[in-house]
């Protein structure tokens, strides 16, 4: 009976013991992107609401509040907005409309007169000031219009 329990010990150690071992989940980048909205409702005819209904979303999740002067958000093709003197709280979430507006805590706009995110798929990056990825998201398009990320 001894060495019963002993192998049925050791087959259950080695049979643990490689499952505890696996890679760790990669951690949250400390400004990720949460929503693409590619596709504005109604037909793409460049009007500043449509565009203003085209946005990507930031959230801050460390517990500091987060500089983004110099950040930048680009997509495929190469169309890049350069965030100013923006600060982005703890927690918070911070839009990114691609027509004209004023700019505030919540909402920056890119102030553009034409769409920037394909509704057949995209890809957008997200970089600090030095340049360094710090999160992207693609996209193929879909009848929803925008991609959770």
């Amino acid at each position: 009976m001894r060495h019963v329990s002993l192998i049925v010990g050791t087959l259950v150690a080695a049979v643990t013991v490689p499952l505890a071992a696996g890679p760790a989940q990669a951690a949250r980048p400390a400004v990720e992107i949460t929503k693409i909205y590619y596709n504005s409702p109604g037909s793409d005819r460049g009007g500043n609401r449509s565009l203003n209904a085209e946005y990507i979303t930031i959230r801050n999740n460390t517990k500091k509040k987060i500089s983004l002067k110099g950040w930048t958000i680009r997509d495929k093709t190469g169309f890049r907005y350069t965030f100013g003197k923006v600060a982005l709280k703890s927690g918070k979430k911070l839009t990114l409309h691609t027509g004209q507006g004023r700019d505030g805590t919540r909402d920056v706009y890119w102030n553009r007169r034409w769409y920037v995110w394909n509704n057949t798929g995209d890809k957008a990056y997200l970089r600090n000031d030095a340049g360094k990825l710090i999160d992207s998201c693609a996209y193929k398009g879909t009848r929803r219009g925008y991609k959770n990320c």
